[in-house]
């Protein structure tokens, strides 16, 4: 499976955790299974970072979002800056270009072109600040 396989993945089990915030990890984790063949050890290992991080990750959008805050994103875009974020800061063999580009890329599949620039800013402050 490609990393950018993986990283959708990532992404996908983020998205329900936001719909399960009182679900266990686990059980996110064997829902989302059920739908595809197997669920990569890089996306469970995102997945549970951002869980446990995401307090750090909203301090860092609401700091270089420059008009709308965590609470207000759509949840498909904020799934989306979490795992790049996440990956950004914690995974160091995926460089910033590539976190934001496929970030761009997932918004572009699974919201709007909007979203993308939006996550394209954001990611692009991040990394340059």
């Amino acid at each position: 499976m490609k990393r950018s396989e993986m990283r959708e993945q990532a992404f996908l089990l983020t998205f329900e955790g936001l719909f399960s915030s009182g679900e266990d990890i686990d059980e996110v984790i064997e829902l989302y299974s059920e739908n595809v063949e197997a669920v990569s050890k890089y996306a469970k290992d995102v997945f549970i970072g951002v869980k446990g991080s995401k307090d750090e990750l909203n301090e860092t959008i609401n700091k270089y979002s420059k008009s709308w805050k965590v609470s207000r994103l759509p949840k498909v875009t904020l799934a989306i800056l979490y795992v790049a974020l996440y990956e950004m800061k914690n995974v160091e063999d995926v460089a910033d270009s590539i976190a934001i580009n496929e970030a761009v890329e997932l918004a572009k599949k699974y919201a709007s072109s909007d979203d993308a620039s939006y996550i394209n800013g954001v990611l692009g402050a991040v990394a340059r600040g």
